[in-house]
């Protein structure tokens, strides 16, 4: 995969804001963005949530997941965590605008994968005479 500078610079803000305490309560799952030709194919891993725990919002030009990853156990019992809980949110931005009629989910064994196809409305080419 190609270096993508904006990328790796927006992930860091998204950290130090955590942890600085601007960003909303909760953690970041951990998210995979892939593009295709004709769609944007994000796989999130959400060890633990149900359908029923996460919400999908898509426009256009963004999409944004929100949830809560119920907690595993009491916090007296913890040896180490790692693994976030309690609520999250992450919005990605796309280049290419969606088609929002056509988005899919998918959640199987804790990995969340939401296909978003590319919208073909208002792509016109144009003959260069």
């Amino acid at each position: 995969m190609p270096w993508d500078p904006v990328r790796d610079l927006l992930t860091m803000q998204e950290r130090l804001e955590s942890l600085f305490g601007r960003a909303a309560p909760g953690w970041a799952p951990a998210v995979d963005l892939v593009e295709q030709p004709d769609r944007y194919v994000l796989t999130v891993e959400l060890p633990g949530c149900r359908r029923d725990d996460v919400r999908i919002d898509s426009t256009p030009d963004t999409v944004t997941i929100t949830g809560l990853r119920p907690p595993s156990c009491t916090p007296e019992k913890y040896q180490q965590l790692e693994r976030g809980q309690g609520p999250f949110s992450r919005s990605f931005r796309f280049a290419f605008p969606v088609d929002t009629d056509a988005v899919t989910a998918d959640l199987v064994d804790g990995v969340l994968t939401i296909t978003l196809p590319k919208s073909q409305a208002g792509a016109t080419r144009i003959d260069v005479t």
